[in-house]
């Protein structure tokens, strides 16, 4: 019989890159998951600043975090509120091409 000294190495090895993308495909499912949720919310403060006659787009921005201010836009069109974020992304090719959406409507104080 063949020695087989080191074989589960080679192997660990050889899958070592599949486990890697595999990784970062779930890194940057969940930086779009919280990206996502943190449009929602900054989407909800700003119409809820709009329907008490406030900012809605500065209400939009302050509900979100410091690394987000590059990397959002932020809409008003009659009463709602559309915030577009652009997700962190381990690849910056990658990072350009993402982005989550949310929308919250409200109407204005009388």
């Amino acid at each position: 019989m063949a020695e087989q000294r080191g074989q589960a190495t080679v192997e660990l090895v050889a899958a070592l890159p599949a486990l890697l993308l595999a990784a970062l495909v779930a890194l940057q499912l969940l930086a779009a998951g919280y990206a996502l949720t943190l449009a929602d919310g900054a989407a909800e403060a700003g119409a809820l600043a709009l329907a008490s006659g406030g900012s809605a787009t500065e209400a939009a921005r302050a509900a979100l975090p410091g690394w987000a201010d590059g990397r959002v836009a932020v809409a008003v069109r009659g009463g709602e509120v559309t915030v577009r974020l652009r997700p962190p992304s381990p690849l910056a090719a990658l990072a350009e091409r993402l982005e989550v959406s949310s929308a919250a409507s409200a109407r204005p104080a009388p």
